[in-house]
């Protein structure tokens, strides 16, 4: 096949593709600049314009290149220490004379690992990256001095504080700085910078007021030290050097969240003296070597495009935060050392990864899956126990609801990631379950106390069903451990779901404190929802789906209810249907299985791959969030779906290509073979596992740890003897499943 960094267009997702519903956007809100596979340094450009990957296609303005991002969030946060190079010297005051920088697309290109822009002053900008460090090369037009900007206190949610030290061609800083999704969580970035020759002239700035190389006297923030370097400490201050443009300048940085020393040794030790073009080959060499664990033999080169995005996308984040010596800042703001030859992760947008992106890397990368997991424990355990929802760098922001980490865990065991100390994560996480309150500043599970007491959180639809999902997560542990207690325990309270359920109305709503159910009830409604509604939020009970089917009457009313549901795709979070711009109703489509209804998935899933999805900058229709989109898009090209969390079971659906094969980081295989497949012939008509013929759309969790065969037969019309059985149906796990009139 061809080389499949060939498909990947960095700048999906950076243009709003879909409408903004008061969540972030309707953009993916991703980065199209430089970055290795799980890379800490994420070198990329930043517009004016805000956005939560700091780059908003719609903008024509950069503010600069900036060393740290999020891939696909709804707010914002990092853009730590912007760089900016400029045509000519730098004014008297950068409050007075902007240094925005404005651009055309047609002078821009990106691909993995690279990115390059020409300005409209003609300053040519060309960025790449290795995992903690990265080079640049800027290109000045000719008559006058180039001069490189390093902002220090321009992280988007601003700085608490800043320090940068000039020696020669060296700049050695740090920033404090936080603030992701209004959290007051913080974190400490450092880097180390090395231009390739002297300098014509340098000088900092410090409150909007530029110092030129000089020595600046008495207590002032702008110093000299004793070496004759030029420092600058404080608020609103930054530097820059002056280079003559006669050639093109090079810069190489290393990032740590350790210390300036540390960033100096990623650098050294990565790059060294390695040139940008080397650099560059080798890291889009890595990209290839990540991307070809899915191959396709053949396609629409167009759907190539959005699959081969998509999975990039997936690997960008978490990524690895350990210094290459090994040494991390943990959550109790220690510096630990990671297991040799492992990696330790940051930054993981839980409550939308655990419906898909955790499994997804679990699957593809067991070893990088295992290594999240043991990360996530131990962040948890230097806090005492406690787990975050939505960690950026080494701090706990709160955001979002739920308790979605022991989910992720759950599954990335199943899926046969279990190079990590599961016992011990499974002691921490009964016991950041169990707890009732704050513990080191932050509550695990606000309401856990009448969550316990009355099996549900009054009012709460949401935060019941997300910890009901997350129990589910800890008894499927337990039980794989041999920890049949807990298991008994956590799989009773997982069925807290059935309490909310009203016969009265069929819908799952919420619940006063008393027992009654306030009514009238409206599906649209968004009170005690997060970022959806009683119509969206409805389906949420993946482990016991046909308990759910139950309580609704059956298949029957159950297929009439999915139809309705998906009569809009994207619906937004005040109408009773789909919301695929969204995560909480990522697996609805797959739910037609319990129903016996599979030729409707395959239905729903065409129309979300061909309306939702495209290969350009406006391609996703919601935020991407650390992949959680992008995976659904892999998973459902791949032609099976992670439905339970917590669980491995595969739920079928159409493949997106005749040919594909997945080799696994650990070896094992998937092969699937659907000739013919294209939107005339996208029904299944048969379906055999290893050559054994079955009409179960779904696969054991055995398929997706030891691999196999996948035989697709398809026509225009599905079979209605495929998956329509009683027989067929998948499973739901009712232990612990409360009497229908509790």
């Amino acid at each position: 096949m061809t080389d499949p960094t060939a498909y990947v267009n960095p700048f999906v997702g950076t243009q709003d593709g879909g409408p903004d519903y008061g969540h972030g956007g309707g953009a993916g809100m991703t980065f199209p600049g430089a970055v290795a596979p799980f890379g800490m340094l994420q070198w990329s450009p930043d517009t004016v314009r805000t956005a939560g990957g700091g780059y908003k296609y719609e903008d024509n303005r950069l503010y600069g290149f900036s060393l740290t991002h999020i891939s696909g969030p709804g707010c914002t946060g990092a853009q730590d220490i912007p760089i900016l190079p400029i045509s000519g010297v730098i004014g008297s005051s950068p409050a007075e004379s902007s240094y925005h920088q404005t651009f055309d697309h047609r002078a821009e290109a990106a691909e993995p690992g690279y990115y390059r822009v020409t300005t409209d002053t003609g300053v040519t900008t060309e960025l790449t990256a290795s995992t903690r460090s990265g080079s640049a090369r800027f290109s000045f037009p000719p008559g006058k001095p180039g001069t490189v900007l390093i902002d220090l206190t321009g992280s988007v949610n601003g700085v608490d504080d800043a320090e940068a030290t000039i020696d020669g061609n060296t700049v050695s800083g740090w920033a404090h700085t936080g603030g992701f999704c209004a959290a007051p969580s913080r974190y400490r970035v450092y880097f180390h910078v090395v231009f390739d020759r002297p300098v014509t002239g340098s000088g900092v700035w410090q409150d909007n007021t530029v110092r030129q190389d000089t020595m600046v006297r008495g207590s002032a923030p702008t110093r000299r030290t004793d070496s004759g370097e030029l420092a600058v400490h404080g608020k609103g201050c930054g530097v820059y050097l002056q280079f003559d443009a006669d050639r093109p300048v090079h810069m190489q940085v290393g990032l740590s969240y350790v210390s300036v020393e540390g960033a100096r040794r990623n650098l050294e030790t990565e790059i060294g003296t390695t040139d940008l073009e080397t650099l560059r080959a080798a890291t889009r060499n890595r990209w290839r070597q990540q991307l070809e664990r899915i191959r396709i033999g053949e396609g629409d080169p167009e759907r190539l495009r959005i699959f081969y995005t998509a999975l990039y996308h997936c690997l960008l984040q978490p990524y690895v935060f350990e210094d290459a010596d090994g040494s991390y800042t943990g959550f109790d703001g220690q510096v630990h050392r990671v297991r040799p030859g492992r990696h330790h992760y940051a930054t993981f947008s839980g409550w939308d990864t655990y419906r898909g992106e955790a499994q997804l890397l679990a699957l593809l990368v067991p070893d990088v899956a295992a290594d999240i997991a043991q990360s996530m424990a131990d962040d948890a355990r230097a806090l005492g126990d406690v787990w975050d929802r939505w960690s950026h760098q080494n701090t706990i922001t709160g955001v979002m609801n739920g308790d979605p980490y022991h989910s992720i865990i759950a599954s990335t065991y199943a899926f046969g990631a279990r190079d990590f100390d599961a016992a011990g994560a499974l002691e921490s996480m009964r016991a950041g379950a169990d707890r009732i309150g704050e513990k080191s500043g932050y509550t695990e599970r606000p309401g856990n106390e009448e969550y316990l007491r009355l099996g549900y959180v009054p009012g709460k639809v949401s935060d019941t069903l997300e910890y009901c999902l997350a129990d589910f997560g800890i008894a499927q542990l337990a039980e794989r451990l041999g920890d049949a207690e807990t298991h008994r325990r956590f799989m009773h309270r997982a069925h807290g779901w059935q309490r909310l359920f009203n016969p009265r109305t069929g819908w799952i709503q919420p619940r006063n404190a008393d027992g009654s159910f306030p009514e009238p009830f409206d599906p649209a409604a968004t009170d005690g929802y997060v970022e959806g509604n009683g119509a969206q939020y409805h389906w949420m009970v993946f482990p016991d789906v046909g308990g759910l089917v139950e309580l609704m009457g059956g298949r029957d009313r159950t297929t009439a209810r999915l139809d309705d549901f998906f009569t809009e795709l994207n619906a937004g979070a005040h109408r009773p249907h789909a919301y695929l711009g969204n995560e909480p109703s990522l697996q609805t489509p797959w739910l037609y299985a319990w129903a016996g209804r599979p030729d409707r998935t395959q239905d729903v899933v065409h129309r979300v791959r061909t309306e939702l999805y495209r290969p350009t900058p406006d391609g996703l229709s919601g935020n991407d969030d650390l992949g959680a989109l992008s995976a659904w898009y892999v998973w459902s090209a791949l032609g099976f779906y992670p439905v339970i969390p917590g669980r491995a079971e595969l739920f079928v659906n159409q493949p997106a290509f005749p040919e594909i094969e997945v080799t696994r980081s650990s070896g094992q295989q998937i092969t699937v073979s659907a000739p013919g497949v294209c939107d005339s012939l996208r029904h299944i008509r048969s379906l055999s596992v290893d050559g054994t013929a079955t009409t179960r759309a779904w696969l054991p969790e055995s398929f997706a740890r030891d691999g196999g065969h996948l035989d697709f037969g398809m026509g225009p019309t599905g079979d209605l003897a495929y998956g329509t059985a009683e027989s067929d149906a998948p499973p739901s796990f009712d232990t612990g499943r409360l009497p229908t009139n509790d």
